[in-house]
């Protein structure tokens, strides 16, 4: 985090010691590292807990002990770092790391359901996997780029669960029309946009549904363990298997890059160079949002995506007024570090009222997180809207 430009705190509780060094920590996070023998100490001008708590905008605990759990679902503090909890009000994440067996223990499983019904807590993890013991099963700590996504959300939300209760629907990825099983017509997109939504709406609240294709694995690795996920290859199969899931979602964010066509015919065998198609009969693949038209309800929202080359605005206003969008992200394919494969992007978001918001080049995470305030705030002011406009 701190090579990422944020200022970064550490504190090591008295168990944690045992594993690593003071001056290790310091010299990482470029600061003093903060134990109990500081907190205990005359020195401190002012109490320390109540400095440290004050001064964090969000805490992450990692890893999640049980002992420091139990310590946390009873709301003792009898080191440092309880004490800073109870002395700070900001968004707490939580990775759990321990045994299997520790794990799921009844107490441990009452602790943890305990904390989970405190709003300041979130989480991520435990995964399964590994351990340290040598084990395989659940327990083992969430990765560190999927604790890293994490953070930055909460940073972005300040930790409010504004969609709770709501049920997202994302899409992500570029999909692929074979040719024979090794070649493709397919295009550039990694989904990170995508995972970005669907990362910044489950620490909103959200109950979220990923249906991609073709995603990074790295990228997988940082979706919420609470997200269901399902992995498609076509453009015909993400448009069954997202009808398949719409009718129980109130959102679809519709942020894959679908095929607009594919190979008339396609060869079970690979063909050899000699077999190839001097021309190649291409013919149109279901428009999945215009099939949706016909399946969404006043209470559904839909949004999607535009990546365009030169203007990038007429097909925005075009693809929202003909697919009978709600809100739409237009976004360029032609501008150095953002777009296809670039950890950023930049776009205008337009909704079917003709409300427009350009937002500048930042990470897909913020720009998800954007793209979701400006839909709950075509949600609130224009709650009947789907109706009226019908």
């Amino acid at each position: 985090m701190f090579q990422s430009g944020y200022q970064v705190r550490v504190v090591l509780t008295q168990a944690s010691l045992e594993f690593i060094t003071p001056l290790t920590v310091a010299t990482l996070s470029r600061h003093q590292a903060y134990t109990d023998d500081l907190f205990w100490s005359s020195e401190n001008s002012s109490p320390l807990h109540i400095e440290l708590g004050q001064w964090a905008e969000i805490i992450l605990i990692a890893p999640l002990t049980a002992n420091t759990l139990a310590k946390l679902a009873h709301g003792f503090a009898d080191n440092l770092l309880t004490n800073i909890v109870l002395a700070s009000n900001c968004p707490i994440l939580t990775a759990p790391a321990m045994n299997t067996q520790m794990w799921q223990q009844q107490s441990v499983q009452k602790n943890w359901q305990s904390l989970q019904e405190d709003p300041r807590y979130h989480s991520i993890g435990p995964d399964s996997g590994r351990l340290a013991c040598d084990a395989v099963g659940a327990g083992r700590m969430a990765e560190p780029q999927a604790i890293i996504c994490a953070l930055e959300s909460l940073f972005y939300s300040a930790g409010k669960r504004d969609l709770l209760g709501k049920r997202i629907l994302v899409t992500a990825g570029g999909t692929r029309e074979y040719l024979d099983p090794v070649r493709y017509l397919g295009n550039p997109s990694t989904g990170r946009m995508g995972i970005a939504l669907a990362i910044a709406a489950h620490y909103r609240g959200a109950k979220v549904t990923l249906v991609h294709s073709n995603l990074e694995k790295e990228r997988l690795n940082c979706l919420p363990e609470m997200t269901r996920s399902y992995s498609v290859t076509s453009s015909q199969d993400m448009l069954e298997k997202v009808l398949e899931q719409f009718n129980a979602n109130d959102w679809l964010c519709m942020a894959a890059a679908a095929s607009d066509v594919k190979p008339v015919q396609y060869h079970s065998h690979k063909l050899a160079k000699a077999e190839l198609p001097k021309s190649l009969e291409l013919e149109m693949v279901v428009d999945i949002l215009q099939a949706l038209g016909k399946y969404k309800t006043s209470n559904q929202i839909i949004i999607g995506f535009a990546a365009q080359s030169g203007d990038i605005l007429t097909p925005a206003r075009n693809k929202l007024e003909q697919k009978k969008l709600d809100v739409i992200l237009a976004n360029p394919i032609d501008q150095q570090g953002v777009g296809f494969a670039s950890e950023n992007n930049q776009g205008i978001i337009l909704d079917r009222l003709a409300r427009e918001k350009y937002i500048d080049s930042c990470t897909k995470l913020e720009l998800a997180n954007i793209l979701l305030d400006f839909v709950l705030e075509y949600v609130a002011a224009y709650p009947n809207l789907d109706c009226a406009l019908s």
